[in-house]
């Protein structure tokens, strides 16, 4: 092979490496877990680590795949109640009366007394921290009259979040022919589940006693043994079974970074705790999150036409972020575009949009809305300027 032969391969070779990330459109994050894919979650069925705030994936194994997944079930049950009891408006006080059902649910429980009454933040705790199954069908039976029909209002969510392998036929995770799910759909339903600030109360709990009415107390024990032991872990989901093995979800915070993490069909639960800190440690060594903006942030203040007052303070409405890899660059603006604000303004009323650059190119959008009210100016206002101005 002559000098300038060679010199035209290298230089090919060299603009393919150059154009790999491009080709195909695979992102930085998926080349990262294909290197990975012999490394992490060994023993795991399927896996996944994602950004909780973007849902970027940084690796995964068999993410859609069937699977049963124990107790992991009660992420969707957990997060529909939360979202009915905060759309409701529902006391976290409210007392519940366990039914015959939910007293006779076997597996995990809090060993509910049929026919008493327990407080809902009472009931919601106990699943949290210990899983139990008990308390899982009282709660639906409170919320939708039955289980029948909250499990039927939990596939309705699934469809809406774009779970498309998933299928619940209870809300405990006790096996049932034609429930299953997937690593990708459990991430999806956690990452709604940790948007409720609650959770992380119950989720940080290692141990306590669970009071009945009749004066007798149940120990109870966080299932979940990284909270105590893993550098950021603050909440997760577990679940066993014979046909499930070993499955936890997990998330866990460092700095501005939150990362989920999915296990399904670990060995036993001690490989599988290994396996997802290993998830994890990859995660946090190699990929971090910069805030554009958060929500709730003052972005400026802006003239307001025939207003009471002259201005208004505007702030974002939602959070943005980016993940990106430690090391690659990351200059995230913010530039408001607002248009005439009119009076009158109510606080919360949308008046603009803040554009989010990441390295000079849009990167996304968030809402600028008014900070405060505002009134229009009445007549004796306008004759109050008039006098002032002369």
């Amino acid at each position: 092979m002559n000098k300038k032969i060679m010199i035209f391969v290298a230089a090919f070779l060299a603009a393919l490496i150059a154009l790999a990330p491009l080709i195909g459109g695979r992102s930085e994050a998926v080349i990262a877990h294909a290197e990975n894919d012999s490394v992490l979650a060994k023993t795991s069925k399927a896996a996944l680590l994602m950004d909780a705030d973007t849902g970027t994936v940084v690796f995964e194994k068999n993410v859609d795949e069937h699977l049963p997944i124990a107790s992991m079930v009660k992420i969707m049950t957990l997060s529909l109640a939360f979202d009915e009891i905060e759309r409701r408006g529902i006391d976290y006080e409210t007392m519940i009366t366990a039914s015959e059902n939910a007293a006779s649910m076997g597996g995990s429980q809090a060993f509910l007394d049929a026919n008493a009454e327990y407080r809902l933040d009472e009931l919601l705790k106990s699943i949290v921290v210990a899983s139990a199954n008990d308390s899982c069908v009282a709660i639906a039976e409170h919320l939708f009259g039955s289980v029948d029909a909250f499990v039927a209002e939990m596939n309705k969510r699934a469809a809406e979040w774009g779970m498309e392998n998933t299928a619940f036929v209870n809300c405990t995770g006790l096996p049932q022919d034609g429930q299953y799910c997937c690593a990708r759909d459990v991430a999806v339903m956690f990452k709604k589940l940790i948007e409720h600030e609650r959770f992380f109360d119950y989720a940080k709990v290692w141990m306590y006693d669970f009071e009945h009415p009749s004066g007798r107390t149940t120990q109870l024990t966080n299932t979940n043994k990284l909270i105590r032991f893993y550098d950021g872990c603050d909440g997760g989901k577990t679940g066993y079974t014979d046909a499930a093995r070993s499955c936890i979800t997990v998330t866990a915070k460092r700095g501005d970074t939150r990362l989920i993490c999915v296990s399904i069909g670990a060995e036993n639960s001690k490989t599988r705790n290994k396996e997802v800190s290993e998830m994890l440690n990859y995660g946090f060594a190699n990929y971090k999150t910069v805030f554009a903006v958060k929500r709730g942030d003052e972005i400026g203040e802006f003239k307001v036409e025939n207003g009471k007052k002259p201005t208004v303070k505007v702030k974002a409405e939602s959070t943005s972020s980016a993940f990106i890899k430690i090391g690659d660059a990351a200059e995230l603006t913010v530039q408001p575009v607002i248009k005439t604000i009119h009076a009158p303004i109510k606080a919360g009323e949308k008046v603009g949009e803040l554009k989010i650059m990441l390295n000079g190119e849009e990167y996304a959008t968030v809402n600028a809305i008014a900070a405060s009210s505002c009134e229009k100016k009445g007549y004796l206002d306008i004759v109050d300027d008039f006098i002032g101005a002369w």
